[in-house]
Order: C-alpha cells, then structure tokens, then sequence
C-alpha cells in the first residue's frame, strides 16, 4: 500500500501559476510605492519556496545582518520543525537580495520597527502580518493582476520549485531547493507544466 501511495503521489503534477501570472504578479505590485511590502512577500515566496507560514514568521534579523540582506536564511519555523526540531538554510538570490536592499529603505520610510526580533512584514496595525491577511490581499491582488482564475498562495511555493528543476534539470538539487525530506516528494516536480505544453504545441509543424 505504501509503493502504491507513493507512486500516486510521484504521479500528481503540483498546481501552479502561469509564467504569465508570476509575472503580472509582480508587476502589478511592484507599480505603486504602497505595494511594496506585498511585492517582496511574493518576489520571496517565488524566489526561495518559503510557504506562507514560513514567510509570515520571519523578522527583520533572520533577514538582515547591519542593514544589509543575508545571502543565506536560518529558518527556525518551518514544516515540521516541532518534530525534527533545529533549522533549515535557505539561500538567496542577488535579484531578491536586491529587492530586500529596497525594502529595509521602504521600511525606514514607513517607520515600521526594525528591531531584529520585529516582524518583516508589517500589518497597516504594526503587527505581523497574519496568514487570513495574506490569503485575502493575495486574493484581492489577482483580480488587480487580471487572473482568469483563482489560485492559492501554496502554489507561489509551487511554481518556484517548477521553476528551479525547469532550469536546472537537476531532481537533486530542487530536492534541496526545496527542502524535501524524500525525493519521492520532489519528483512530482519533473511533469510537464501547462507552459511546456504550450511551448511544445507551438513548435509543432502543421
């Protein structure tokens, strides 16, 4: 019965957002200065496969080090860390480290704390941001980006570990991308996605 599940579960390709949709995204909230903060809450979810409880639980001190981004996060809440306990690294790019230096001056604008233990992400309360106000700004921020349908934050997680084994080919590596435990888990990242099909479809002689 355990091969059997396995195997179901190495066969279900993950949902996930359009090469069209990570872009309009993006774009639709990095136009205006009042939408920063939710820019980078999604440029991170997309640039590392943070899952949202992940990315809520992060303060300013877990991300930067004398004003300046870390090149590598120690996550202490993650996915099954009451269980296994310790932490897990995440690296990350120079394009968010980027995004990261623009944000910690956004954040100086906007007067929000940044004490190392204060959140990173800020409520229009000055608390942490809480994941039902994640869930509903992300569902208000499709409809702005022009989505034909409607999508979960989970599959921002999703779609950047599709894109990492689309890059790289490598299962072993989106394995630690993505911070599985077993590879079986990762492999559902090696289907074909929608945008390959398309691709694929366009490219045929007819």
């Amino acid at each position: 019965m355990l091969a059997m599940a396995n195997y179901a579960d190495s066969t279900r390709t993950p949902r996930t957002l359009t090469e069209r949709e990570q872009r309009a995204l993006l774009k639709v909230t990095g136009e205006h200065r009042a939408g920063y903060r939710d820019h980078v809450l999604y440029a991170q979810a997309l640039g590392t496969g943070l899952r949202e409880h992940e990315l809520v639980a992060l303060s300013v001190g877990d991300v930067f080090r004398d004003d300046k981004p870390k090149r590598r996060l120690l996550l202490n809440v993650f996915k099954g860390a009451q269980r296994t306990g310790g932490t897990q690294e995440v690296l990350l790019s120079e394009s968010l480290r980027g995004k990261l230096r623009r944000f910690h001056q956004w954040k100086v604008r906007e007067r929000e704390c940044l004490d190392s233990e204060g959140p990173l992400f800020v409520s229009r309360l000055g608390r942490r941001l809480s994941l039902r106000q994640v869930r509903h700004g992300f569902t208000v921020l499709q409809d702005r980006a022009g989505f034909e349908r409607r999508v979960t934050f989970h599959m921002l997680r999703h779609s950047a570990v599709t894109n990492l084994y689309a890059l790289t080919k490598d299962i072993r590596l989106t394995q630690r991308f993505a911070r599985h435990r077993s590879l079986v888990t990762t492999m559902v990242y090696t289907h074909p996605s929608e945008d390959d099909l398309v691709r694929a479809v366009e490219g045929l002689r007819c």
